[in-house]
Formats: structure tokens, C-alpha cells, sequence
């Protein structure tokens, strides 16, 4: 039995205005999401551009939402989707897991939104959720619809850079964030309704061998958004319990980093100064936390197309 790891509680570092957000106005993705709660915003997919400045996704809203380095928040973007992970290219476009439309591209400069993958071969994705790059270009994403315990119809997908499309796994029960290890022989993906981490190990011809649970969690929903930093160390968000933890690179949990409000922690990313600052995305409150950690972010891989 693990003892509890130090506790520390983020700062807000930005809220979305009320004159942005959508009021009380309801939505299709919140009345099959979250029992059609009120949802002026729900931010997922924090992702930093060249610039400094962090974007994060509004699913019910189709909106991309850009925060300045001073935390000013403006809308980048608006289109007819339900965005979620985001991460962006070597010539400073960004890639977008939208759960309705599949892979999009989207052009910060101009806000336009562009298909870039809406299915595999003639089958339209269940509804893809997040997604994460290696060095070599090649771009993971996780496919998780409406699947569970119920229905682990759940995937992980690889796009290749020259475009070949591979299933990396299939019979997920909702696969959601997901990230490589330092190595890049592993993938970490959260499966949100089992309420674990899997670990991935990924062979050398591209498939995949020895899959299995590498943390077991408990309450809330589950595992949504993860990162890691230089040192193998996993950065998991856990909606439902208002906290990210942080394991180390053996499954330890080192670090809980509490939300000063909500449960609803969805996602995280690296950045600020060295990045040794991890943000994070608390769609309760509509709010992007901040908080200091130990060791420095890795440096996300660009994507050529």
C-alpha cells in the first residue's frame, strides 16, 4: 500500500469570461455527456503554440479558445464540431481530435478548421478524443465514442507519416488521454471507464506486445488528459476527484495537485518558464490552473505534413 504522496493545491492562472462563455444555454454533447448540465464552457486539450500563448478546446461550443502569456482570453476559432485534443504542427497549424468530424486541421492565423482524417477507409470514427506525437512525426490518437465496460469497443490509432493508418489496439473501454514515454517504446493511455493507465509497449515493426494495467486508480470518473516530463514521470488527470496526480516512471504517485474548485479536471499540459509549470483544464469552473513541478515537461514533437 502506497503512503499519500505531498499535496499541493494550483493556482488559477486564467476563467473564461461570462462574455464568452454560452450562459445556460444547453447542448447535445451535454445532454449525452454530463446529463445536460449547464455548460457556458467544458475546456479540454491545453496545448501550447510557438508563441507562448495556450489554446484549449470547447467541446459543446465548437470553439477554440486562445489564452495570452498575461492569461487575456479571446476565441480563435469557431466551427461546426465537438473539439477535444489539440496539438500543433511545425508550420503552426494544429491538429484537433474532434469527436464529431474526426482529425481536423485548423489554422490559428485565420481561424479556419479543415478536415484533415474523417475515417478509415469507408468507417466513420466512433469519436476521437485525444492524441499525441513521436519524433519521428508519426501521430497516435485515441478513438473512444460512447464505449465502457459495457461496450469496450474503444481504439488507438496510428497515422504514419505517409499517411498509412494502423490500429495499434482495438476493444478499449474508452480510451482517452494518451502519451509516449522518453523512449518511445511505450504508449500511456488512460482508459477513462476501467479507471487505469494501460501501458503499451510497441514492438519494432509497429505493433504492440504485453499490454496491461500499469496504474489501477479509484473514484471519480476516471483518468481523462495525461503528460510527462523529462524524467518518465506521468501527469494524470483525474476528473471526477478534482486532482492530478503524478507517478513516477515505476507507477508510484509522488505528487497530488489539487484544484482550488471543482472536480472536473480534464486535462494538462507543460509549459511557462523551462516548462516547469503544468496548466490544467477544470471545465466546472471554466478555468485554466497552474501549478509547479518538479521536473520540466518533454518538449512535444511537430508533425510535418
Amino acid at each position: 500500500m502506497y503512503a499519500a504522496p505531498p499535496s499541493i493545491t494550483a493556482e488559477v492562472f486564467a476563467i473564461i469570461p461570462e462574455a464568452i462563455g454560452y450562459g445556460n444555454r444547453r447542448s447535445d454533447w451535454a445532454d449525452a455527456q454530463i446529463n445536460g448540465a449547464s455548460t457556458p464552457t467544458y475546456l479540454e486539450g491545453p496545448c501550447f503554440d510557438a508563441f507562448g500563448n495556450l489554446w484549449v478546446t470547447d467541446i459543446p461550443w465548437g470553439r477554440l479558445l486562445k489564452v495570452a502569456p498575461d492569461g487575456e482570453v479571446s476565441v480563435g476559432a469557431e466551427y461546426d464540431g465537438l473539439p477535444n485534443g489539440l496539438k500543433f504542427l511545425a508550420d503552426g497549424r494544429g491538429v484537433i481530435a474532434d469527436f464529431k468530424n474526426g482529425l481536423m486541421v485548423f489554422d490559428p492565423a485565420t481561424g479556419a478548421v479543415e478536415p484533415y482524417l474523417t475515417r478509415r477507409l469507408l468507417e466513420p470514427f466512433h469519436g476521437c478524443n485525444d492524441l499525441t506525437v513521436a519524433s519521428n512525426g508519426d501521430l497516435y490518437f485515441t478513438d473512444q465514442g460512447m464505449s465502457g465496460l459495457h461496450a469496450p469497443y474503444g481504439r488507438v490509432y496510428r497515422l504514419r507519416v505517409d499517411g498509412r493508418l494502423d490500429v495499434v489496439l482495438d476493444g478499449i473501454p474508452s480510451p482517452n488521454g494518451l502519451v509516449l514515454n522518453k523512449a518511445e517504446n511505450a504508449l500511456m493511455v488512460a482508459v477513462t471507464r476501467a479507471n487505469a493507465i494501460w501501458r503499451v509497449p510497441l514492438t519494432a515493426d509497429g505493433g504492440v506486445t504485453k499490454v496491461g494495467t500499469f496504474i489501477n486508480m479509484s473514484g471519480g470518473n476516471g483518468p481523462d488528459g495525461v503528460a510527462m516530463d523529462e524524467e518518465d514521470n506521468l501527469a494524470v488527470c483525474h476528473v471526477g476527484m478534482g486532482c492530478v496526480w503524478l507517478f513516477d516512471r515505476i507507477g508510484e504517485p509522488i505528487l497530488r495537485i489539487r484544484a482550488p474548485e471543482g472536480l472536473k479536471v480534464t486535462n494538462c499540459a507543460y509549459g511557462g518558464p523551462d516548462r516547469r509549470s503544468l496548466f490544467i483544464t477544470e471545465s466546472g469552473s471554466g478555468s485554466i490552473l497552474r501549478a509547479p513541478m518538479p521536473a520540466p515537461g518533454r518538449e512535444l514533437h511537430l508533425r510535418h505534413v
